[in-house]
């Protein structure tokens, strides 16, 4: 990646030395600025040249003073980069000599400063794997019990039903499978129909489907983006089984006034929790709310198995469906029986090494998440064009994604931040297409406006927990520029 200077607390100018300085008077900058270099500018604040601790170091022991003047140990060649050159362009000019480049404009004056980093993007999401993870794996590989038994099944899946504050935990091979498994749990079939939300990722209607029930597209909510309990109420019909309430991008959907609803109409509600692991709806979990919580342990969730699912309950009954029909519907008492139709959904044991290790540190990873999302609101919050992820009183956002809405003439500018982002090698995702445009549900619901209107102007931006602050602050003033220019 290629950091640039905005991208942290001081301002380009801390950098700064006039060619008439001393190496006093430049030792000091360098001190200030922390990045082991001072740029030096004429009188007319054009660029001169760089000084590094190094050459300071290198001055004094051949004889220089502390008052000599600067332009005395200034090297007489160096590599520059202009304003208009994109970021792979800069990138091609570092080696393992060069490892920051000042940015110039038409008349030579520093308008940035580009430093080497060892990656060339920042990503959207990308797992953190430690040495605990490791340890788990290695222990699986040398016991042998490496495919869908072992102990770190039973330690996942039970450590991680107590984590939702649930009583069973029934781990699957990814998230849409254990969704899968939760509706045919719950006798969903042909003929059925079950509410979920517009906005969310197409795996939600698709495990619908594979039961040969129809998803029914609702609207969502405006500020939460979830979906609106409002909406729901009028599409319920005699063959309406159950709602999938989505807690999207890492914040929980209001759920009281579902429950409500589902008792009302003698419904159930599955919690599509695949992007909200730990994230809380009035103190409590998501996940062990509902009837049935599922959660996604793919790559880029907040915790992985690198793909993975699970169904967690507090139904001794609805636990056993899903592991019978887990392991090919066989009978638990009676060895390679198959009273049921069943699916090869299963979690290897080394996929659950790796998921108890992530589980170990869960609390650490969603501090570290939570502070990302709190620099930048810090850095987006009072632009008026950005709206910032929702934080209802009620919730507590876990910003599986860090996610904003662009407002006003930048609503219609979305896919143009997004490659002037990756010019400077950021990473983004806009959001999911509303599920009643997708080409396989595709169908008039002129009437879910809120879905179609935030899936225009929503953007994702790079929250992994191995992004730093600096690179928050180089993303956020990239955003803030882009904004600026464009006004």
């Amino acid at each position: 990646m290629i950091l640039f200077s905005d991208s942290s607390d001081f301002s380009l100018n801390s950098l700064l030395i006039s060619k008439k300085a001393t190496i006093r008077d430049t030792l000091q900058v360098i001190n200030t600025g922390a990045l082991g270099f001072a740029l030096v500018v004429n009188e007319n604040d054009t660029f001169h040249g760089i000084v590094t601790d190094g050459d300071i170091r290198r001055a004094l022991l051949t004889g220089c003073s502390l008052d000599s003047n600067i332009s005395d140990i200034i090297k007489p060649h160096y590599v520059t980069s202009r304003a208009d050159e994109e970021w792979k362009e800069i990138a091609r000019k570092f080696d393992h000599k060069i490892r920051f480049i000042p940015i110039l404009d038409k008349d030579d004056k520093i308008t940035d400063i580009a430093v080497m980093e060892s990656r060339l993007r920042i990503p959207v999401a990308e797992p953190k794997l430690g040495k605990k993870e490791l340890e788990y794996v290695t222990d699986c590989i040398l016991s042998g019990w490496i495919s869908s038994s072992g102990e770190y099944i039973k330690k996942f899946e039970s450590g991680f039903a107590d984590y939702c504050n649930c009583t069973y935990g029934v781990a699957t091979s990814n998230g849409t499978t254990a969704l899968h498994l939760a509706l045919l749990a719950l006798g969903v079939g042909p003929g059925d129909e079950v509410l979920v939300p517009d906005l969310t990722f197409i795996a939600t209607a698709n495990a619908v489907t594979y039961t040969g029930a129809k998803p029914v597209f609702v609207d969502i909510e405006s500020d939460t983006w979830n979906i609106d309990p409002k909406e729901l109420v009028p599409k319920i019909n005699r063959n309406t089984k159950g709602i999938i309430a989505v807690h999207l991008y890492g914040h929980p959907a209001d759920m009281d006034p579902l429950l409500e609803i589902a008792k009302k109409n003698n419904i159930w509600i599955i919690e599509d929790a695949a992007e909200a692991h730990g994230a809380e709806y009035k103190g409590r979990k998501v996940g062990g709310i509902g009837d049935i919580g599922v959660f996604s342990f793919y790559g880029n969730k907040i915790i992985t198995t690198g793909e993975g699912g699970m169904v967690v309950t507090n139904s001794l009954d609805i636990a056993e469906r899903v592991q019978i029909l887990r392991d090919h519907g066989m009978d638990k008492n009676h060895r390679y029986w198959h009273p049921y139709l069943g699916y090869n959904y299963r979690m290897t044991n080394m996929q659950a090494a790796v998921g108890l290790a992530q589980l170990e540190r869960i609390d650490e990873i969603l501090e570290k998440k939570i502070a990302i999302a709190d620099e930048y609101n810090r850095l987006l919050g009072q632009n008026p064009f950005i709206t910032v992820p929702p934080r209802k009183e009620y919730a507590k956002n876990v910003y599986w994604m860090y996610s904003i809405l662009l407002q006003g003439d930048f609503g219609e500018k979305r896919d143009e931040l997004m490659d002037y982002l990756g010019k400077y090698g950021i990473d983004t995702r806009p959001f999911f297409p509303p599920l009643h445009q997708q080409p396989i549900y595709q169908n008039k619901c002129e009437d879910l406006i809120i879905s179609n209107d935030v899936s225009k102007r929503g953007l994702n931006l790079p929250s992994s927990v191995k992004i730093t602050i600096n690179d928050v602050r180089f993303i956020s003033n990239k955003i803030n520029h882009f904004i600026k220019l464009d006004s």
